[in-house]
C-alpha cells in the first residue's frame, strides 16, 4: 500500500503516465505466451511478483461504488494477480474481454461480486 505521490511516481517510471492509479502489478519475470500461466508441475509455490495499491484511491473508489474498502481491496487484488499471470486488458478488445470474464469468475468464486 502506498499513497498517491508514490503511486504517481511508480506509474510515471514504469508506464510513462504522470498520475496515480489504483493498482499496479510488477511481475518477477516475463511469463511468455498467453494466459493463463501455470507454474511448472511439482512446484509447491511460485512467486509471481508484487501488487501495489494506492490506499487513498482504493477508499475513494469504494465510496463511489457503494461498497466497503475491504471489498475494493479484494477486487483490485484479483485484478493485480491476473496481470501477474499474464492477463492484459490493454492489449486489445479480445484480451480485455478475456481478462474481465476471468475477473468475474474469480470474484464470484471468492464471493466478491464486483
Amino acid at each position: 500500500m502506498v499513497g498517491p505521490k508514490e503511486m504517481t511516481s511508480l506509474n510515471r517510471t514504469y508506464r510513462g503516465i504522470d498520475r496515480t492509479t489504483d493498482v499496479l502489478s510488477f511481475p518477477m519475470q516475463e511469463l511468455g505466451g498467453r494466459p493463463p500461466f501455470r507454474p511448472p508441475s511439482g512446484m509447491p509455490a511460485f512467486p509471481l511478483g508484487d501488487v501495489v495499491m494506492d490506499a487513498e484511491r482504493v477508499h475513494e473508489q469504494a465510496l463511489e461504488a457503494g461498497h466497503s474498502a475491504a471489498r475494493e481491496y479484494r477486487i483490485l487484488l484479483v485484478h493485480g494477480i491476473l496481470h501477474l499471470l499474464g492477463y492484459d486488458h490493454e492489449a486489445g478488445p479480445q484480451r480485455q474481454r478475456t481478462m474481465r470474464r476471468r475477473e468475474q469468475e474469480l470474484l464470484e468464486a471468492l464471493e466478491i461480486n464486483g
